[in-house]
């Protein structure tokens, strides 16, 4: 079937801004198109956000002309498709409107067919002002409904189905951007339109799968029989269907499966995809999909309920991050940086991705891949930390999107849960309009959510929808953020309430769906936004680029707790990089270690959309923090932590989540700081299938003094041939007696590989190689032990694009004694 590509090239005006007349290419945003015509600086850069603001305040209009053959004249209908409106927006064609859009999150189609005209036509988009809709909308609601206060730079956002983080948030920008973000097609349709295809599995006692196709469809001519092709799983369906009489239809089938390739997630199997194809009347609609069981368990059990995902059977253990959008420019929004940012979480032994509430339903690229990758989806609907409107205008508009949000991605193997929103239930406790008269904004919570969770179960009845989050369960309403006994968790104590890092053992949640910790920015991406007079991290540009208030006062103050304070810029930003894996690996290693109570561990945040300081793992230009190497031996699937806890003895716990039992040797060694080994533990065991075991525990107490001079080091090899280490330092870091080591490095090359082994006289804690130019090296911000207590040097492979001229002159060596 031929479509028509209304992608390329439009022009762009305003009405407010006689001079500007440019090009704008669609899918994409005004901003980026001001940006290329030089009209606008780099929003990113310096303090030039304040400069950029005018662009949100405006109206465009973007127009163009295509052309249309006799041909497509003679069709029953033209489809105009399109999705990723922002927001509001008129379509035009040949002087006639032809669509009203107001909802970021809906997937229109429009028959345009009666305003086509042989030859040149001529089609445009008005663009409205978001800013001033949205307060036009809070002005006309029956009772205020409190915003994101806080977050939100530009009011009324959550009166308006658009993405709520475009008008700022506690880590982005304000840039509010408008455009059209996915592809625009004419596509002509002949009699029949394949609307739809849904898909549901049925698994069976001998293990086959029935997979049973849902597919809708219109007849719009009366005709003779129409001939529905199926391909899938090496089988052809044929179906004859009857179009004599006009209307929709919808026809099931069910195709078996024998002996079905299961789809598992990441860590956990393979993920094979079964390609699936359904054309009638030369309309096609494709799909790849997954095998798999899933259920989530959330039984009563003696600690209180349960929060585990069921897969294929096995309960897996949830590791991953927080989404957020993947750029404040959407134009930036490119398959090749989805492909890499996803391609890291799984490289950092990540199994689940939570696409965060105040974003967006995600581009189809992100969840190909992760039905590719093996990375489960926790899916937010688009509501966070406001309230949000319950009248019948917004239920019926949200109604319509969730119909559609769901229809598009319910497919996909990777997808796991439906959850409400983030953070709403807790906001209702946050403004002064919702704590006095809790009754009523907690009816108008449950309007709005209610008809979500019935849209969800009636469109995709094979997932669970779970409220809120965090929530404690269907229908609660109270505080999720201190019960750690039952749902998921937002623990947060650490960073806003300013708890140390101890805290994070005070709780076992069944299931952290959000913790975090700040750090600043690699000196290599504070180079990209700042000048060199502005590396200070309480000048103009670095504070524009921090959006907590208390953000660099949280990071500053906890240095002195554990550290001896950093000398220059380029360790501030190295130590505030150590400190948030610490944080982040304290409460990771914990929870995992006590994985029979909690399940599910998503750290927040996986990525940046723009360069900022913030609670990412990788930073806007791509680079790993310290955080994200961590995060690969934390979540590795075999895992050796050190646990001390108040009046008892230090213990080794060992965690397994492979399926199956996991042989390992390997042995325990106490250190003093001058690289003397002064005690030795051999281990040997087999490793239970999905289990924690304390595999040893020190049988002594140490004094304050000895407490500074040493540190425990594991190393265990797994039978797979995994091999995993960890530490465990007695006394706060600022009081340990570190020695300055002389860290030798040599750099070898061989082939296409390039690697560094290094190798030192005293032990060097988080070491981390800094490169100036892109790519980065297979570990960093590890324990570098001496050779003669290692047995060998420490190897680590470049991964990336630069020669080895270039990468002998782009390293800076970073460890915790020199930073001070």
């Amino acid at each position: 079937m031929s479509h028509i590509s209304l992608d390329g090239q439009w022009t762009l005006t305003s009405p407010q801004h006689s001079h500007i007349h440019t090009t704008c290419t669609l899918p994409g945003d005004v901003h980026s198109a001001l940006i290329n015509a030089e009209l606008l600086p780099q929003p990113y850069y310096g303090c030039n956000e304040t400069l950029i603001q005018w662009v949100g305040e405006s109206e465009w209009l973007l127009t163009r002309e295509f052309t249309v053959d006799k041909n497509l004249l003679d069709a029953t209908a033209v489809d105009l498709n399109l999705s990723f409106v922002d927001t509001m927006a008129s379509i035009y064609v040949n002087g006639t409107q032809v669509l009203s859009c107001s909802n970021m999150f809906r997937c229109y189609q429009v028959d345009i067919l009666p305003y086509l005209q042989q030859g040149t036509n001529h089609i445009s988009i008005a663009l409205a002002r978001n800013d001033i809709e949205a307060q036009r909308r809070a002005d006309r609601l029956p009772f205020a409904v409190p915003w994101a206060v806080g977050n939100n730079q530009i009011p009324h956002m959550n009166t308006l189905r658009k993405t709520q983080c475009h008008a700022g948030w506690d880590w982005g920008i304000c840039l509010l951007s408008t455009g059209i973000y996915n592809s625009l097609t004419l596509t002509p349709v002949y009699s029949t339109r394949l609307q739809h295809v849904r898909t549901q599995q049925t698994w069976l006692a001998n293990g086959d799968c029935d997979v049973t196709l849902t597919i809708d469809c219109d007849i719009l001519a009366e005709q003779t029989t129409q001939i529905l092709e199926i391909n899938f799983d090496k089988q052809v369906h044929t179906i004859a269907i009857d179009a004599a009489v006009k209307g929709p239809q919808t026809i099931t089938i069910t195709v078996t499966v024998t002996e079905p390739q299961r789809w598992w997630p990441a860590g956990y199997g393979d993920q094979p995809l079964y390609p699936l194809t359904v054309t009638l009347n030369n309309h096609t609609i494709t799909k790849k999909l997954g095998l798999r069981e899933l259920t989530l368990d959330t039984q009563v059990d003696a600690i209180g309920s349960a929060m585990t995902f069921v897969v294929n059977g096995h309960p897996i253990t949830a590791k991953g991050a927080n989404w957020i959008p993947l750029d404040a420019l959407p134009s930036r929004q490119t398959p090749e940086r989805y492909r890499q940012l996803l391609e890291d979480a799984v490289a950092a032994n990540m199994n689940m991705i939570r696409v965060w509430g105040g974003g967006m339903y995600e581009h189809d690229i992100f969840y190909e891949l992760c039905d590719e990758l093996g990375l489960l989806v926790w899916q937010d609907l688009m509501f966070a930390c406001a309230l949000y409107p319950s009248t019948p205008e917004f239920l019926a508009d949200v109604e319509l999107e969730i119909v559609d949000q769901v229809k598009r991605l319910a497919d996909h193997p990777a997808l796991a849960l439906w959850c409400g929103d983030n953070e709403v239930i807790g906001a209702i406790g946050w403004y002064d309009e919702s704590k006095h008269n809790r009754e009523k904004y907690v009816v108008n919570y449950d309007r709005l959510n209610r008809m979500l969770q019935q849209v969800v179960e009636q469109y995709d009845p094979s997932r669970r929808f779970w409220a809120s989050s965090p929530c404690n369960g269907e229908l609660d309403f109270g505080d999720a953020w201190h019960d750690d006994n039952r749902g998921d968790m937002h623990f947060w104590d650490v960073w806003h309430s300013g708890k140390s890092f101890d805290a994070y053992h005070s709780v076992k949640p069944r299931f952290c769906s959000e913790f975090g910790y700040q750090s600043w920015p690699s000196l290599p991406t504070v180079k990209t936004f700042a000048d060199d007079e502005d590396w200070n991290v309480t000048s103009p540009t670095f504070e524009q680029h921090q959006k907590n208030g208390r953000g660099n006062s949280i990071i500053t103050e906890m240095f002195t707790r554990y550290f001896r304070f950093p000398v220059g810029f380029a360790n501030m930003l190295y130590l505030s990089q150590v400190q948030q894996a610490i944080a982040i690996k304290t409460a990771s290693e914990f929870w995992r270690a006590h994985k029979q109570h909690c399940r599910g561990i998503l750290y927040w945040q996986l990525n940046d959309c723009w360069p900022v300081s913030s609670w990412s793992s990788i930073e806007y230009t791509g680079r790993w923090k310290q955080l994200h190497h961590h995060a690969k031996r934390f979540f590795a699937p075999v895992m050796a932590t050190f646990i001390q806890q108040p009046q008892q003895p230090l213990c080794l716990h060992v965690v397994n989540d492979h399926h199956q039992s996991m042989p390992i040797t390997g042995k325990v060694i106490k250190v003093d700081w001058q690289g003397n080994v002064l005690e030795t533990w051999a281990l040997d065991t087999q490793l239970a299938p999905d289990s924690s075991e304390i595999l040893w525990q020190s049988d002594q107490q140490l004094t304050a003094i000895a407490a500074k001079q040493v540190f425990y080091h594991v190393r265990l090899t797994c039978a797979d041939g995994s091999v995993t280490e960890n530490d465990h330092y007695p006394c706060l870091f600022k009081h340990a007696q570190l020695q300055q080591p002389a860290i030798t490095v040599e750099w070898h090359q061989d082939n296409d590989a390039i690697w560094l082994e290094l190798d030192c006289d005293y032990p060097a804690l988080f070491v981390e190689p800094q490169l100036e130019c892109q790519g980065r090296f297979s570990d960093s911000s590890f324990t570098l032990l001496p050779s003669h207590i290692s047995g060998y040097k420490q190897r680590i492979y470049y991964k990336g694009e630069c020669n080895l001229e270039t990468l002998k002159q782009s390293l800076t060596l970073y460890h915790l004694r020199g930073s001070y």
